[in-house]
């Protein structure tokens, strides 16, 4: 069978073109390969256009002869058997095989492989998770069909859907009735700044590669709008789709012959980045996949279904551009609105913590924690129906609860500049349709336009500390003085489609901040996360943006006469040779301008360190990132309420510190926002002084671990080490210690050189786990004092308090593991290390659950260490018999002189024996401090003040009725040994020591919790 539109061949001409391939394979190539190729449909006709045919006789005819006669020699061999036909020699193409049942396919195969691979290439944002990522992972927004008349303005938050029901996008390109006469559906989907609109088209990409959606299609051609945007020469449709797909070139789907373009769809993602004009005037009207045009054209020409019209067309685009295409080129209407269905949120959050980090109990609780913050109708759950700020807050969950050591380096800044970097990347304010002004020789910075804008407004709020605005206050600073109108039409351009992604209406259950604030305003906004205010004012303030009025003089000042100050300085360097040069000697006196200049900068930069300190050290209750947390948790059980200008502004100076960072000034250069060297050197210079002079005061733990924070942001080792030189104690106790907070501790004494020491780390009652145990391992090699009291510490964490005392490097003397449940296998693991370990020298080991075996060991493992000073078992269920023995070890010990032994289950006689034995059991042996109550035998014990302090300060943590029973306990002996005594003086000091026991007694019995209620009948 002959192939379809060829032609009945002579057997001369077979004969011709047999001698013309042998001949061509012994002298190389024809000289018919001169022109461009050629692409063929399966029907063997050629797929180029007549008018080419013209512009190139000698060529396409000698093509279109024998083109066909390969096809008829293939198809005269596949009677017995398939044969693939060479074409290279005949034609002069590159080396390739062609077979007449897969041409077609193939290329679109590779297609389908190659996009999926691109398509599944994640923004570098997705780190933010830990470098992993599943496609599981993505939630579809929903997507709802709009008529024409309903298009226009953008929906409040959460969106008002109406009774429509949402659609997919395999349903948009369903059939109309107003389009049915064979045309392409042009379907036109729009939404606000970070509604999810290139995520939806990346998954509609990857869905169609895997044959999941859009099966309909044979080809798929994704455009970006910006890279078109970009294009400045002429091509062809062809061309267009060759240059960006080398394997699509000249394929047939895209030839225009026929109807086969009805298996096409383009996609042009984001078309707010190109300039389009329908006017006929403007535009050509072009029918010719193959002649060169603009991209711009050939986009226009593609909508006009003038181009192409049997092919399908999906844009995206955002709000300000919705009427750039004209309402009759426009087949349907669809509105991206986002995460509006709470259970669409709830997905996204599961799937992004759960799946990631694992189902635990932990982070189940985390979920159902967020969950319910987001159903009280607050300020977070308003600004989540944005997929982007669901992104943005399982990233800062993430990097709160999340952070390991084998993960990168996350900063909290630099997790704000990703997000802004992922949604404003590179993005310039360009001049709208018609202005004939391309959008890339524009350098205003959208970036840089929401920092003098919405940055303005924000450092505004954080210098009056507020956080509500009028609507009055947004006129003032984002709409304010008289504009041009290509400033005019600018400023519209970003109240449609950027503020309302920075400023959100505040809520209902807000309100009493906003009244509290504004007054009787009834339109009032917030920021949709508190955070953004925080960096955005401090990026206003790094950029340099609130320069005094003396600065910007200045600064226009120096420029203007450094200029003129070369230009006059080469024309008194010429006249100098005729006329004494100290004539012009007034000329000098134009460089000082600059030095004047760099003088005042260099003060305004010193300002801006000493604010940074100033806010850092406010003495809020919580440290900053608790606060971080509780803005998307929210704050559980009862909580003080607080007025506006109360509220804490201390991610400022921490944002300010991290945007000094090398990795974010990258970024934000990307953004088109520099921020230049000499002021980083300036703030960073005077930031240290101030840092140091602020810690050499006592500051609270929550203000000590702000400034760890800071110094984690800001990246800087030199500074940090300058800053923690003056430090010599780190106490943090009743911190809520994470994995985040432990890797900024670990992080910032990694800085410090090999010498430096802390005398003192107290990490006592701060929730430390196994996990963030490892994690600060290296960090404990500079303490010489560590006290882990109160922090659930397992058996297995002994583990790696063994090797920690094992280490060379280890200077820890002493160590204080009192309330950790370690068992008596922990206590046998955590002594392995005391014949090796030479610095050690108190141990307490206080409620850690030993019994009697735990106590026996000890007292064989004291020999092994000489350097041993003070032991405490106070607290636990050691008898008398391996209490005796404990203390006959410790007299035998060269240098151990005190031994904590009190509230263990010790009998009288126990406690008298303890006190009897004065001598030891071998010669040189010495005698030993014991605690053992409050009381030694008739007398009152030196020690029974710090006993007493030790029992009040943990009796709200202990077993109440142990602790109750031990404290009678120590009023039995007080009275039997103020029976005992003789002297007034020794009587009155037993009864004043039973006045204090009687008063801890009280005093636990008060804070004991209710009974619980009688069950009614």
């Amino acid at each position: 069978m002959e192939p379809a539109g060829s032609f009945p061949l002579e057997a001369s001409v077979v004969t011709s073109l047999i001698q013309l391939r042998g001949g061509s394979e012994g002298h190389g190539r024809a000289p018919l390969s001169a022109g461009p190729p050629c692409s063929w449909s399966t029907s063997g006709e050629v797929t180029s256009n007549p008018g080419d045919l013209a512009a190139e006789p000698f060529h396409r005819s000698t093509m279109s002869l024998h083109r066909p006669l390969s096809q008829l020699l293939a198809a005269c061999r596949r009677k017995k058997r398939r044969v693939e036909v060479s074409l290279e020699t005949a034609t002069g193409f590159q080396s390739r095989t062609f077979c007449s049942t897969s041409s077609e396919t193939e290329p679109l195969e590779i297609h389908k492989k190659k996009v999926l691979l691109w398509f599944s290439h994640r923004p570098r944002e997705e780190k933010q998770f830990g470098g992993h990522f599943r496609e599981t992972m993505d939630v579809d927004p929903l997507i709802w069909e709009r008529k024409a008349e309903e298009r226009a303005g953008p929906l409040s938050s959460p969106i008002q859907t109406g009774s429509s029901p949402s659609v997919t996008v395999e349903q948009l390109f369903e059939p109309t009735d107003t389009w049915s006469d064979g045309r392409g559906l042009n379907v036109l989907l729009y939404g606000a700044v970070g509604t999810g609109k290139s995520t939806l088209v990346r998954k509609v990409v990857r869905d169609w590669c895997i044959g999941k959606s859009l099966n309909q299609f044979k080809l798929l051609v994704p455009f970006s709008c910006e890279d078109l945007g970009s294009e400045s020469k002429v091509a062809s449709l062809r061309d267009l789709v060759s240059r960006k797909y080398l394997h699509l070139k000249q394929h047939p789907l895209l030839s225009g012959k026929g109807n086969q373009a009805k298996d096409v769809l383009f996609i042009f993602n984001g078309m707010e980045k190109m300039n389009l004009d329908f006017r006929i005037g403007a535009t050509e009207l072009c029918s010719d996949p193959n002649v060169p045009l603009l991209p711009d054209v050939v986009m226009v020409n593609l909508l006009r279904k003038y181009l192409l019209p049997e092919a399908s067309i999906l844009v995206s685009t955002r709000l300000s551009a919705l009427d750039c295409i004209p309402q009759k080129y426009v087949s349907r209407y669809a509105q991206i609105s986002g995460f509006s269905d709470p259970g669409r949120q709830r997905a996204y959050f599961s799937s992004r913590l759960l799946q990631q980090s694992g189902a635990t109990p932990q982070n189940h609780s985390l979920v159902e924690l967020l969950y319910l913050n987001l159903q009280r109708e607050s300020q977070l759950g308003a600004a989540c129906f944005l997929p982007s700020y669901c992104w943005l807050t399982c990233a800062t969950l993430h990097l709160l609860h999340f952070t390991d050591t084998d993960a990168p380096v996350r900063t909290l800044s630099g997790l704000y500049t990703s997000f802004l970097r992922l949604n404003f990347g590179g993005e310039v304010l360009g001049t709208g349709a018609g202005t004939n002004v391309p959008i890339q020789e524009r350098n205003a910075s959208l970036m840089l336009y929401v920092v003098r804008t919405v940055g303005k407004l924000a450092f505004d709020g954080v210098t009056n500390r507020r956080r509500v605005f009028s609507e009055k206050e947004l006129e003032q600073w984002i709409g304010g003085e008289t504009k041009t109108n290509e400033e005019l039409r600018q400023l519209t351009m970003f109240r449609t489609d950027v503020l309302d992604f920075f400023l959100a209406p505040i809520v209902e259950s807000d309100l009493y901040l906003a009244e509290e604030a504004i007054g009787n305003d009834k339109r009032r906004y917030v920021f949709a996360v508190p955070a953004m205010q925080d960096y955005l004012a401090a990026l206003y303030v790094v950029l340099g943006e609130n320069k005094s009025a003396l600065e910007k003089l200045t600064s226009q000042v120096s420029v203007a006469i450094g200029q003129a100050s070369e230009d006059v300085n080469k024309v008194v360097d010429v006249i100098s040779i005729f006329i004494p040069r100290r004539i012009f000697a007034v000329f000098n006196i134009l460089k000082l301008f600059p030095k004047l200049y760099e003088k005042i900068s260099s003060v305004n930069k010193g300002s801006i360190a000493k604010t940074m300190a100033s806010e850092l050290f406010r003495r809020y209750n919580n440290d900053v990132l608790d606060q971080v947390e509780q803005s998307l948790l929210g704050v559980h059980g009862p909580q003080q309420k607080q007025r506006s200008e109360g509220q804490p502004f201390e991610l400022y100076p921490i944002f300010m510190g991290g945007l000094l960072h090398y990795e974010n000034r990258v970024l934000l250069q990307q953004l088109g926002c520099s921020i230049q060297s000499n002021t980083v050197g300036q703030i960073t210079k005077a930031l240290g002084k101030y840092l140091v002079r602020e810690i050499n005061k006592p500051q609270p733990p929550e203000e000590l671990m702000d400034l760890l924070v800071l110094l984690y942001e800001f990246q800087n080792p030199r500074v940090t080490a300058e800053v923690l030189a003056s430090i010599r104690a780190i106490k943090l106790p009743n911190i809520r210690m994470t994995p985040l907070k432990c890797f900024v501790l670990g992080s910032v004494l990694s800085c410090t050189p090999p010498s430096y020491h802390l005398e003192e780390m107290d990490l006592s009652s701060c929730l430390l786990d196994l996990n963030m145990l490892k994690m600060l391992r290296p960090s404990f090699r500079h303490t010489r004092r560590l006290n882990l009291q109160s922090n659930s510490l397992g058996p297995e964490s002994c583990v790696v308090l063994r090797d920690l005392l094992l280490d060379p490097l280890s200077s820890i003397g002493s160590l204080q593991l009192c309330d950790n449940p370690l068992l008596e296998s922990g206590a046998c693991v955590l002594l392995e290390a005391l014949p090796e370990n030479q610095s050690l020298t108190h141990l307490s080991l206080m409620h850690t659950g030993l019994g009697d075996q735990a106590a026996l060991h000890v007292a064989q493992r004291l020999q092994q260490h000489k350097g041993l000073l003070e032991l405490n078992v106070a607290y636990n269920n050691i008898g008398d018999d391996a209490a005796l023995a404990l203390v006959d070890a410790c007299r035998e010990h060269p240098s151990l002189h005190t031994v904590h032994l009190y509230l263990n289950p010790l009998s009288d006689v126990g406690k008298r024996s303890l006190y009897a034995r004065g001598v030891p059991k071998s010669q040189g042996g010495r005698l030993v401090k014991v605690l053992a109550s409050v009381t030694e035998g008739t007398d009152v014990s030196e020690d029974w003040h710090p006993i007493l302090g030790v029992i009040r300060k943990n009796a709200s943590s202990w077993d109440r009725q142990r602790v109750k029973e031990q404290l009678e306990v120590f009023l039995r002996d007080l009275h039997w040994g103020r029976q005992q005594q003789q002297s007034f003086w020794k009587r009155l000091h037993f009864r004043r020591v039973e006045k204090d026991v009687r008063k801890a007694l009280q005093q636990l019995e008060k804070e004991a919790p209710p009974p619980p209620p009688a069950p009614s009948r």
